[in-house]
């Protein structure tokens, strides 16, 4: 028989949340004014990455050294910067999210709802506390974490199947993400996934990659049918 889903870990932009772009610009803001770079930003590619990573390549393209000092003082002015442009940026919440994360709650055995994210943890935060989503999560892993999304998952794993108090098996562990990246990361632990169309890739090419569940938003599936 099989076991039913136990810990639940939501990837955050894309997947929960549109941000207007206020992490994008948040980036391009400190390298600008910490940094004075400002060539090149257009060959970033954000989707699924990590915070860590992306600064890491970045600094590459300038030839800015990636001291722990420079990491620090790139992440300590764009949480400021982010702070201040999501206010003021055109911002949404996924199609059923709130719908899902009520129905996962309902269920008789709920199970642990925690984050996968490429985003280092405060960056996180202040995205989802702009949306009051902040709060319904307990655990997570963050770009802090890991500067590989596949290690962020094996953490994210580990902290949510302590919370359970049971010996969680990988299959009992469900990853939400909107890219072809997340997929990877939840294959990378052994998760099953639910690839949802409401980032930048088309149904049909999420599917491709064979998750277990592959919708277009999180109103097309019932949390119920997905967790027992």
């Amino acid at each position: 028989m099989q076991k039913p889903i136990r810990l639940v870990l939501f990837d955050i932009d894309g997947t929960l949340c549109h941000t207007g772009g206020a992490g994008v610009k948040a980036f391009a803001k400190v390298f600008q004014t910490e940094f004075g770079a400002v060539d090149g930003f257009e060959r970033l590619k954000f989707a699924g990455r990590t915070d860590m990573s992306l600064v890491r390549e970045f600094f590459g393209f300038h030839q800015i050294r990636a001291t722990p000092g420079n990491f620090d003082r790139f992440f300590d002015r764009y949480v400021f910067w982010l702070d201040q442009i999501i206010r003021q940026s055109r911002t949404r919440l996924c199609p059923g999210v709130w719908e899902f994360i009520n129905g996962l709650k309902a269920v008789s055995q709920p199970p642990v709802l925690g984050l996968l994210t490429g985003n280092i943890r405060l960056g996180a935060e202040i995205k989802l506390r702009h949306f009051d989503l902040w709060k319904e999560f307990e655990t997570g892993a963050f770009a802090d974490d890991h500067e590989e999304r596949d290690q962020i998952a094996a953490i994210a794993f580990e902290r949510g199947a302590r919370l359970t108090g049971e010996s969680l098996e990988p299959g009992q562990a469900l990853v939400i993400g909107d890219t072809p990246l997340d997929i990877r990361c939840a294959r990378a632990i052994g998760a099953k996934v639910m690839a949802v169309a409401t980032g930048g890739h088309s149904l049909e090419e999420l599917r491709s990659h064979k998750p277990e569940w592959a919708v277009a938003d999180l109103t097309a599936v019932k949390s119920w049918e997905v967790v027992t």
